[in-house]
């Protein structure tokens, strides 16, 4: 079969793209036959070697997939030939990526994907979705009423963010770069959009939220720890998921005066029970359309070095780039 893969830690241009053998499906495992898969930053450390991992030789890159059921393994029981699935959490901690035309993947990190959607979209919102999802309703708790406010209301993450807030009836805040993303932050459904190189972001969240913002959802590698707990309303919530080597300044006396709590989390810390409960409403929200990934571009899976370059752009040269998520396709 066609895959993605390296045969050691490198750089984008390291990634081969060429023939390797079928995977056999172990004990609990399913083949999927590869629809779509997407790229994530976790995707880029990994294989740079910049995240310390154990990896098999060669690697396949990659985390997200989406897919049909080719065969099963022994003891599987959760899904049969035909069955359409998607998934996420693969090419880290030990398992082989999804960057190619098939993937042995433990049956406890896929889920069904709805009839009537399409395996880019289920591809391009499995990590993003389930991110999202941890970080709203397991790790802030975000209740109807409440105000949200995320940076990067385009990204990956952000898009999820913003639809999954606007789906269970908080008010969100959420600024982009251009006013091109203005706008697809308003179609996403943000209650207020800002361009944070043309307008006053500080001035114009206090205008909509004048007690402060009940979550904070930074999304950038180095937070700016004054604005954001200045913008947070008492008792307010905020997340932070990426800047590993980040060690920016923190005002710990209006932080702690407000009452104000700060979250850190990685997705692929939670098991496989917590992210197959997020599943749930992720299919549920997909197939009522009240969620889209947002997709930047798709390309074909032979394109992925040039893929895994576009994001890293994106996401350590902070170019902004892309508005979405890269999905590609076998």
């Amino acid at each position: 079969m066609k895959a993605a893969f390296v045969k050691q830690p490198g750089p984008a241009e390291s990634i081969l793209y060429g023939d390797i053998a079928v995977p056999e499906p172990d004990d609990g495992q399913v083949l999927v036959k590869v629809g779509a898969v997407a790229v994530n930053p976790i995707d880029t450390y990994v294989r740079a070697g910049m995240v310390a991992m154990e990896l098999p030789f060669p690697f396949v890159v990659g985390c997200d997939v989406a897919g049909t059921v080719e065969r099963v393994g022994p003891g599987v029981s959760r899904f049969v030939v035909g069955d359409r699935v998607w998934g996420s959490n693969q090419g880290v901690l030990g398992r082989q990526g999804t960057f190619a035309e098939y993937a042995a993947i433990d049956e406890q990190w896929l889920y069904a994907t709805p009839d009537d959607v399409i395996d880019e979209d289920a591809a391009a919102g499995a990590l993003v979705g389930i991110t999202a999802h941890l970080g709203l309703f397991d790790t802030v708790k975000l209740q109807a009423g409440e105000t949200l406010f995320i940076i990067g209301g385009t990204g990956g993450v952000g898009s999820m963010v913003v639809q999954m807030a606007r789906a269970v009836g908080a008010r969100v805040i959420a600024t982009c770069g251009t006013d091109e993303k203005v706008a697809a932050c308003e179609q996403l459904g943000a209650n207020l959009a800002i361009n944070y190189n043309s307008e006053d972001v500080v001035a114009k969240v206090k205008s909509f939220a004048p007690e402060g913002v009940d979550v904070f959802w930074e999304t950038r590698r180095d937070p700016d720890f004054d604005v954001a707990i200045d913008l947070l309303a008492r008792r307010g919530r905020m997340i932070v998921m990426a800047g590993r080597d980040a060690r920016p300044p923190f005002p710990v006396g209006p932080f702690y005066v407000k009452g104000c709590s700060l979250h850190g989390f990685v997705m692929f810390m939670a098991t496989a029970d917590e992210q197959r409960a997020c599943s749930d409403n992720i299919n549920r929200w997909l197939a009522g359309g009240s969620i889209k990934p947002k997709i930047d571009r798709v390309m074909p899976l032979s394109d992925t070095a040039l893929a895994h370059q576009l994001q890293e752009e994106n996401t350590i040269e902070a170019k902004g780039n892309l508005a979405g998520k890269i999905v590609l396709k076998p």
